[in-house]
């Protein structure tokens, strides 16, 4: 027996089909709305200008990002219509740097629950948590266990907004259909006391487990996932350093599953590398790299540039050589004996050196690029700026940390103390900087650009598995996007403005290599990008 379609009260509650004042006369003596809604039909056009006025009003972007939720728990059609009519406008508000704000705030701005809190002490019943979920065909699950959360540290059950703000950027910024996408927060429990003690917490008051016991419920959970949506990948989304790599290593080869953090961070870094390269007259393997931050962000990074240094010749050993790292506690090198297993690849034999010593070590290596991925507000100070300025003509300086506060240098520093001469990106976005009578646009290396044209490909061509070689296409896509002219004022991304064509044209090559590696679960289309484009949402009324 046919269940009876929504009707009321009911039809209006439910995001995905309400339409508020643009029900027609049809629909609302249909449907029982006649007195529900006001009596006069509107466009969405209206609707967004009514969306658009009273954001205006709005004081700050984290009041604008609550009132932005709350529209989409109310109608998701008038909220992504909202997002993509301006992707430069809102996609700071939905995500970074406010999604920072709110995650630190979340249990204290929390309205109404958004996904799925699957928590360690529901082991053995993962399946039926799952069941719950009222959607059978699910396409994405980003999962968090809150344990580091952007550059802010373990946030526990306050992770949860990150979740929720990278399925919109699927479809804000790619067109992945959002019926399909859900957002999962994995409770451990949490290390932080000031969470612990707060009395509007929503998560489990305990303090994170052993990694075995960790690891063992994860494996019931992504066994859970491939029987209960067998169609559906895996997104890892800010889990603690050594975590988010061992986890990937774990599953990479079992189901279809990737980490933003290591995977997407990497391939919009080496987006920009390519970039710099076209403005150098290099290549990648002609450059020498220097990090500040060896955790997942930059291991998976250094992991995927020195896959792109394979396919440019050299060997696996070879291209590690080029690249240096710092963590906490100083230099990677061989005689330390504190490395985690995926650090040692690139602890070389040196002297030792403090992380304060980070300066003279631009003198030592003479590295042509510097990466942040440090967390550490101001790292990149004068002193380094100048270093690398004194061994190279175009030295490049890419602070990569976000939120805004953690940038290991701002653009207008990096402009400034180098005359102008740095090639500069940065994890956010920066307003353009005049140095020397010239503007500089500073292009925003954000894995928005990376992670939701990868997700288009991973739904149109249903991969059975994610590889690094997609991130890498990925990344030679939207590199190869920003004009010639934009480069030259020291643009290394594309302009977000067009952020959905961007994508569209990156997933589609993505997807090429998805069929030519016979990972594809579906026949390969005869234009691989009309076929893209056919299956794009667009926020519009059926």
């Amino acid at each position: 027996m046919e269940s009876c379609p929504k009707r009321g009260k009911e039809l209006l509650c439910d995001p995905a089909a309400n339409k508020s004042t643009a029900f027609s006369e049809a629909e609302k003596q249909a449907q029982g709305l006649i007195g529900l809604v006001p009596d006069v039909v509107e466009t969405l056009d209206t609707q967004l200008s009514r969306v658009l006025m009273q954001l205006g009003h709005k004081a700050t972007d984290l009041d604008r990002y609550i009132y932005l939720l709350n529209l989409l728990d109310h109608n998701e059609t008038l909220f992504y219509k909202t997002i993509m009519s301006d992707p430069a406008r809102f996609l700071p508000i939905v995500y970074d740097p406010t999604i920072g704000e709110a995650c630190l705030k979340f249990g204290h701005i929390y309205r109404q629950p958004r996904g799925l809190y699957l928590s360690m002490e529901r082991r053995g019943q993962v399946r039926e948590v799952l069941r719950n979920w009222p959607v059978e065909d699910v396409r994405f699950i980003c999962v968090t266990d809150g344990g580091r959360i952007l550059g802010l540290g373990d946030l526990g059950a306050n992770g949860m907004g990150i979740p929720i703000g990278k399925l919109q950027l699927y479809t804000a910024a790619a067109g992945v259909p959002p019926a399909g996408m859900l957002p999962m927060y994995l409770d451990a429990g949490t290390n932080n006391e000031s969470l612990l003690n707060d009395p509007l917490y929503l998560g489990m008051r305990r303090p994170r487990p052993k990694t075995e016991e960790l690891f063992s419920f994860v494996d019931e959970f992504v066994a859970a996932v491939q029987e209960v949506f067998p169609d559906c990948c895996i997104h890892f989304e800010d889990w603690t350093g050594a975590d988010a790599i061992h986890l990937l290593e774990r599953y990479r080869d079992q189901c279809c599953c990737y980490n933003d953090d290591v995977q997407g961070t990497a391939g919009i870094t080496l987006a920009g590398m390519i970039n710099v390269c076209k403005v150098k007259g290099t290549k990648l393997k002609d450059e020498s790299y220097l990090f500040l931050g060896a955790g997942s962000a930059g291991i998976g990074l250094s992991n995927l540039l020195c896959s792109a240094l394979v396919e440019e010749g050299l060997t696996r050993e070879q291209a590690q050589a080029r690249i240096h790292m710092f963590d906490v506690n100083g230099l990677l090198e061989s005689s330390r004996t504190d490395l985690a297993d995926f650090q040692r690849p690139y602890a070389h034999p040196h002297a030792p050196m403090k992380l304060q010593e980070f300066a003279k070590a631009v003198e030592v290596f003479k590295p042509t690029t510097i990466i942040g991925v440090s967390t550490t507000g101001g790292a990149f100070d004068k002193t380094v700026v100048e270093a690398m300025c004194r061994v190279n003509d175009r030295p490049v300086i890419l602070a990569l940390s976000n939120p805004t506060e953690k940038a290991e240098c701002t653009a207008e520093q990096a402009y400034t103390w180098s005359n102008g001469k740095a090639l500069y990106a940065a994890g956010v976005q920066f307003a353009p900087v005049i140095c020397g009578g010239k503007t500089f646009l500073p292009g925003q290396a954000n894995n928005f650009y990376i992670f939701p044209a990868v997700g288009m490909a991973i739904y149109a061509t249903r991969a059975k598995r994610v590889t690094d070689q997609m991130f890498i296409e990925a990344a030679r896509g939207v590199a190869d996007q920003v004009s010639a002219a934009q480069l030259e004022q020291g643009l290394l991304y594309p302009l977000q403005a067009n952020i959905l064509e961007t994508e569209l044209k990156t997933a589609a090559r993505v997807a090429a290599l998805v069929f030519d590696s016979g990972l594809a679960g579906v026949p390969r289309p005869q234009d691989i990008e009309a076929f893209i484009r056919s299956l794009v949402y667009t926020p519009q009324y059926a």
